[in-house]
Formats: C-alpha cells, structure tokens, sequence
C-alpha cells in the first residue's frame, strides 16, 4: 500500500485496488467506496463519551461489562439505557455524538466499527497501529467510530486499503488522526487542527 493522497482520495483507491489480485474483490470495493453513505454511516460530532474506560479483559475467557459511573449517567437523561456490554461504551459513544445506526433485515443494528482495530500499519510507519478498544482516550471517541453495513465492515477487516480510506476520512470530517500519519502534530487526543468537540466524563 502507498500513503494516502488526501487531495485525492478516489483516484489514490483505484490505483491501490490495481494490486489485489482477485478481480471482483477489486470490483467490489470499488463500488462501495463509490457509494460510500450508502454503505457506512458516521457521527456527527468528535466527542469523547468516557475518558479512562477501555475494552481490557482480565479474563480473556469472559466478556468485559462495564459499570457506567452515576455523573455519565446522570449527563445522559435521553439515554436511559446503557449497554453494558463489552462494545456497549463505544455504541453509546456513536448515538450520543448523533450517528446513526440503520437496522438490517435480522432486526440488528449495523455493526459499530472500530476504525482503528490494531490492524494494518500504515506503509513506513514503524509504530504498531493502534488498537483502540484497548486505550482509554480513543475506546468512546466517536470520531473513529462508524455504523457499517455488513459488506463494508468485511472489507474493512480484509483489505488495508479500504480501511484507510475510512480512516482517512475520519481525518477529513474530524481532524482525527491518533497514529500521526495525515498531519504533523496531534494533541493529547489525537486531533490535528481541531479538536474533540467535548469529553462528557474523565475517569
């Protein structure tokens, strides 16, 4: 993979999809990323629900549930229920930033998408991608959380290349780049050029 071109982040994801080697996989991401809205939904705000809460298991056998403390809970009247599932902060996160979930044809919300899932380092980049289910100040950041129909959440697990396309556009919107690769400098929470738009609890 060749580092993104920003300016042009179509003719960049042609080039790229020359050097899969299986013709409809290349076709098939070529039409999603065309009709991109169609396919993965995004927050409307960079907010950061829980500074200091993250996805780590002490048991690797069990799933992780979360207690939320009474201040978040009491900052969030229209959201009386809180999953307190091992991915239910990062849910909450989405809706309360204004994304939207749409249902599929089993009842179920579309899944809600880590951008950054430790997988796929950018090209010369020596640092480990980021996992950020694992770090406290990137598990509840909606800017690095989208909904995605289910062809889209395989591609973005399967091919480097659609997942940072997603990533970079996470960059677009919201100034959000955690592993340093769009910009020169990022604060504390990974913003360059903007910043979170608000951090509804720390701790």
């Amino acid at each position: 993979m060749q580092p993104c071109n920003l300016e042009n982040l179509a003719a960049w994801l042609e080039s790229e999809a020359c050097s899969i080697p299986i013709e409809s996989h290349r076709c098939v991401i070529l039409e999603v990323a065309r009709n991109l809205d169609a396919y993965v939904k995004w927050p409307e705000r960079a907010e950061l629900l829980w500074e200091g809460c993250d996805r780590k298991r002490e048991n690797a056998q069990q799933q992780r549930y979360h207690a939320y403390p009474r201040e978040l809970k009491a900052a969030l009247p229209a959201h009386r229920f809180q999953d307190r599932r091992s991915n239910g902060p990062a849910i909450m996160a989405y809706a309360v930033a204004g994304g939207e979930r749409p249902m599929r044809n089993n009842g179920r919300g579309w899944n809600i998408h880590h951008l950054y899932d430790g997988k796929f380092p950018y090209p010369a980049n020596a640092r480990p991608s980021l996992q950020a289910v694992k770090e406290a100040r990137h598990f509840t950041q909606s800017a690095g959380l989208v909904a995605v129909h289910p062809l889209a959440d395989s591609l973005a697990d399967e091919f480097a290349v659609f997942s940072w396309r997603l990533r970079a556009e996470s960059f677009r919107r919201f100034g959000y780049d955690p592993e340093g690769v769009f910009s020169q400098s990022q604060d504390g929470l990974g913003f360059s050029g903007r910043e979170c738009m608000r951090v509804w609890y720390k701790g």
